[in-house]
């Protein structure tokens, strides 16, 4: 019997089914930051899948290597992005294989671009650093000090700076540390040097 009009078909509706179950379980191995950031690359990757008119489960190896092609061609992706959306497509894939939803994985033997081993993003020198540390400094906004000794003295990264508060001061062994909340939810004592602490309690009016 013909589904009525406007409806999907009773195999569309399970396989949606099955691809949100794989999903979400695939998504339960991750926490904190790392699972926002692993959904949205898969989220990414299924709505090409939509817009190819491919099923995601139903998908085979050469349209794979489309999806590369497209993030390398069409979006312009740096190697090091398109490898980490790869990963989290293959590491998709794997799980599915694992909890039997595929029987293989459309995924292996897809070829992912060089990165390089070391970064070749160059940091700032001494000079430009102490320039940017000045023009903190002199800014209007006091936040804005403090958050440029906390990247560039104690080396965090943006969103463990823009998540930490002055209640996350505190002392450890008679040190002034800093509860930083990084990758994974781990939660780590960062000590902090004396720049920074005088740049974390600065007077509002100074």
């Amino acid at each position: 019997m013909a589904n009525p009009p406007g409806t999907q078909p009773d195999s569309s509706i399970e396989d949606d089914l099955i691809l949100r179950l794989a999903a979400e379980v695939y998504l339960g191995r991750y926490t904190g930051t790392s699972r926002v950031h692993t959904q949205s690359d898969l989220q990414i990757y299924f709505a090409w899948c939509a817009d190819q008119d491919i099923g995601p489960l139903e998908i085979r190896r050469p349209q794979v290597e489309r999806y590369v092609r497209w993030m390398q061609e069409v979006r312009r992706f740096k190697p090091s992005t398109v490898s980490r959306r790869m990963a989290v497509v293959t590491g998709f894939y794997r799980t599915c294989v694992i909890d039997a939803a595929l029987e293989h994985s459309p995924a292996d033997y897809v070829r992912r671009p060089v990165v390089p081993a070391e970064s070749l993003t160059l940091g700032l020198s001494h000079l430009q650093f102490e320039a940017l540390l000045s023009a903190a400094r002199e800014s209007g906004n006091r936040n804005d000090f403090a958050l440029v000794t906390m990247l560039g003295l104690l080396g965090l990264r943006i969103f463990e700076a823009c998540g930490s508060d002055v209640a996350d001061v505190g002392e450890d062994h008679g040190h002034r540390v800093l509860r930083v909340v990084g990758k994974g939810a781990k939660i780590v004592l960062v000590p902090l040097p004396p720049a920074v602490g005088r740049a974390s309690h600065r007077p509002p009016d100074e």
